[in-house]
């Protein structure tokens, strides 16, 4: 269905769940992301990083590690409740939290009464009163105590993170997990009153077909998922080390790839799901993600399209990302230094950097045209990137309306090349990322 120009794919270009994308972060004090929180006024959001997973999958790019020990889980919990304690205790009164998203890693790698003492320790820190509550699960590690806990505290929203349901991809990419399994957990979950359930998908995996392709497309429908996160695997080993299992021989090219993005977007569009930017997908007048994507506030941050308009959202745990509206700020990395920093109850921010009004602006832009397909565009800017855009104009993929520049429904899949050219950090400074498409 769309048209396809290899040589606008070509270039790997961000994704854009912030911008300035993390790329372009760099050392930040504390005491900056101190004041921000200082600062912080109206909703604000909160997200917790659990970095552990039971089994560690061979294409994954998050910052996680095996949860093997019991000993390195406990001293991690130890330190993100002093981060915890610490964050809420400089928050302002009258700020409010309105969501709190759990996300790894897998939060289900936690033993499940670990995971309520976590969730106490939100509540009465932070005030919680009634809050929209998200998790991400791996089915492998699902099980009935955890669906119970879930139910108990009231969590909403869970995406589980299936990828594939074809055997001879999960093998390639070190992910073998059985159906039952997955029906299994939609199960308990359901039963435990979770409304809107995620299903995370992957296409361009190794000896991956159209066929393995519509085959997971189609029981992921079956078995009801009200919202759909369709990726394109990106293969970076140079940057992920575990990715150099995979046998990249195996791997379908640019074009193959391109075609499973198209028939991935036509699926879902003709079996009762609304199209969310370019690779989400939600049942519409049912889920909130659809909701916000047919009324025009649609958000992107860091992790991926969101219904969240909180101006200021909260990262915690190692590696955790909080974004302000004039800065972004990053914890540090490696698990074991950000238990050492936490633990002695100092703020864990690493790196980071102060958003000025031009970044500001040209997020706007940015946002606009992967949410809506639509942004202003001012003068100035229209001027800076005219001649890349002709690129885009020329065939039909994006076009100038006044002073809003459209992307066209061909024009979909080139959604965040043309939100580059806006883009001064990567004009200036070409870097690795993933994939277009």
């Amino acid at each position: 269905m769309w048209p396809y120009h290899p040589d606008l794919l070509a270039t790997p270009v961000p994704r854009y769940t912030s911008f300035p994308t993390a790329a372009e972060f760099g050392p930040l004090s504390p005491d900056v992301t101190r004041d921000a929180i200082q600062r912080a006024e109206g909703d604000v959001s909160l997200y917790v990083h659990i970095p552990f997973c039971e089994k560690i999958c061979f294409y994954c790019g998050c910052n996680t590690g095996a949860s093997g020990r019991r000993q390195r889980l406990d001293s991690y919990l130890a330190a993100l409740y002093r981060e915890i304690a610490l964050t809420a205790s400089l928050l302002p009164r009258h700020a409010r939290v309105r969501r709190v998203s759990f996300g790894g890693g897998s939060p289900n790698a936690l033993d499940p009464v670990d995971f309520v003492r976590l969730m106490d320790r939100l509540t009465l820190e932070f005030a919680l009163v009634d809050p929209v509550l998200s998790i991400e699960l791996d089915p492998r590690s699902m099980t009935a105590d955890w669906a119970h806990v879930i139910g108990h505290v009231g969590i909403e929203r869970a995406s589980l993170g299936v990828q594939t349901f074809a055997p001879h991809c999960q093998k390639a990419i070190g992910r073998v997990q059985a159906e039952d399994e997955i029906v299994r957990a939609v199960d308990w979950l359901r039963d435990a009153g979770v409304g809107s359930m995620n299903f995370d998908l992957m296409y361009g995996l190794p000896m991956q077909t159209q066929e393995d392709l519509v085959d997971s497309m189609h029981r992921t429908r079956v078995l009801g998922a009200d919202r759909v996160a369709l990726f394109g695997y990106a293969h970076v080993p140079h940057i992920v080390k575990r990715q150099a299992a995979i046998d990249d021989s195996q791997l379908p090219d640019a074009g193959a790839r391109f075609a499973m993005a198209s028939l991935g977007y036509s699926y879902f569009c003709t079996h009762g799901y609304a199209p969310v930017g370019f690779d989400h997908f939600a049942k519409p007048g049912h889920d909130p993600l659809a909701r916000a994507a047919l009324s025009g506030t649609l958000r992107r941050n860091f992790q991926g399209f969101t219904d969240d308009e909180a101006p200021v959202l909260i990262g915690l745990g190692a590696s955790a990302i909080s974004s302000f509206p004039d800065l972004l700020s990053q914890n540090e990395k490696n698990s074991g230094r950000y238990r050492m920093i936490a633990g002695e109850g100092r703020l864990p921010v690493e790196r980071g950097i102060a958003r000025s009004d031009n970044d500001r602006l040209r997020a706007s832009v940015i946002e606009g045209l992967l949410c809506q397909q639509a942004a202003w565009v001012p003068p100035a800017l229209r001027a800076e990137v005219s001649d890349r855009l002709a690129v885009f104009e020329d065939r039909g993929l994006a076009a100038m309306q006044g002073e809003h520049l459209h992307i066209t429904p061909e024009g979909l899949p080139y959604a965040r090349g043309i939100a580059a050219l806006f883009d001064p950090y990567r004009q200036q400074s070409p870097r690795r990322f993933s994939s277009a498409i």
